[in-house]
């Protein structure tokens, strides 16, 4: 099983990124995909999430309106559309794929940084 993000870098305050989750070694199209952010000395913390099939998709609320989750299971791969990127946007990115069948099934990648500053 293999998560691997990409997409991050250093951005301005008012820019945009796209992050990319690409994933192999289990069925992805039933698993519900997710992106959390890590800042340094904080919590990881959910930021959008997608389920299974697509669908409602939902969002932190310091991210509403600004990011945009989707999904391409025929690509294997989960995107995390960010605009109008803050400065307190800074973390870690990380991409999770997780499902529930008998037990909970949860695979997390190594990262991508996001940095937003002028």
């Amino acid at each position: 099983v293999q998560l691997v993000e990409s997409g991050g870098g250093l951005v301005q305050p008012g820019g945009s990124l796209r992050l990319s989750c690409s994933a192999s070694g289990f069925t992805f199209s039933i698993y519900d995909m997710s992106w959390y952010r890590q800042a340094p000395g904080k919590e990881r913390e959910l930021v959008a999430s997608i389920p299974s099939g697509g669908g409602s998709t939902n969002y932190a609320a310091s991210v509403e309106g600004r990011f945009t989750i989707s999904r391409a299971d025929a690509m294997n791969t989960v995107y995390l559309q960010m605009n109008s990127l803050k400065p307190e946007d800074t973390a870690v990115y990380y991409c999770n794929a997780k499902r529930v069948w008998g037990k909970l099934y949860s695979y997390w990648g190594q990262g991508t940084q996001v940095t937003v500053s002028s």
